[in-house]
């Protein structure tokens, strides 16, 4: 079991990185936050999780161990795979998705892409005594997002139709979100915003 890596970013994209370990590039996939948090040549450390099939090894890359344990905890609801587990995790930070599932919200658990309600009733289930309690204030990320400059639009847009969204939905979702941004918006910020825009 890898459980982290650390070392020097080589590439970044919407919802991966490679990270250099010892000569080495490991490739990680990641939320789209954890992914626009990182810097091109940084040392960054990251929690991760490594996930074997028959035909592949997946290494799958978190800001924080937090976010790596409900990655795993989730994935034991049955018809909960690596996939859509990151997808919640791209949608909903870990203190919201524990209150949600303990407070059954199924209207938050449907927001993200491939859950329907059967599908959310299910995970509260099976999840709602196991999970945990929130132990923060809900939607707070762990990583601190880079700065987006002008790209960000184009990079929230690939990262929800990534998700599941279809290309007009992302960019009316976009178009709603950024007559409202803030000068200094960054990706993660404008993702979160665009997600909840969806989600009305």
């Amino acid at each position: 079991m890898i459980a982290s890596v650390r070392g020097a970013v080589q590439h970044i994209g919407l919802d991966r990185v490679v990270v250099e370990v010892g000569g080495v590039g490991m490739l990680l996939h990641t939320t789209p936050a954890t992914a626009s948090a990182q810097y091109l040549g940084r040392e960054a450390t990251l929690a991760t999780t490594l996930v074997v099939r028959e035909d592949s090894l997946t290494l799958y890359g978190f800001a924080s161990d937090e976010e790596r344990d409900i990655f795993e905890q989730v994935q034991t609801v049955s018809g909960v795979g690596p996939r859509l587990a990151l997808a919640m995790l791209s949608v909903l930070a870990p203190d919201r998705l524990r209150a949600a599932v303990t407070g059954a919200d199924l209207a938050t658990l449907t927001k993200v892409p491939g859950i329907g309600k059967k599908g959310a009733e299910r995970i509260v289930l099976e999840l709602r005594d196991k999970i945990g309690v929130p132990s923060g204030v809900a939607g707070t990320t762990a990583a601190a997002p880079a700065a987006a400059g002008p790209s960000w639009r184009d990079q929230v847009t690939d990262a929800l139709t990534g998700l599941g969204y279809s290309g007009k939905q992302a960019e009316d979702a976009v178009t709603s979100v950024a007559a409202t941004a803030p000068a200094d918006a960054n990706v993660s910020e404008m993702l979160r915003a665009a997600l909840r825009e969806l989600g009305r």
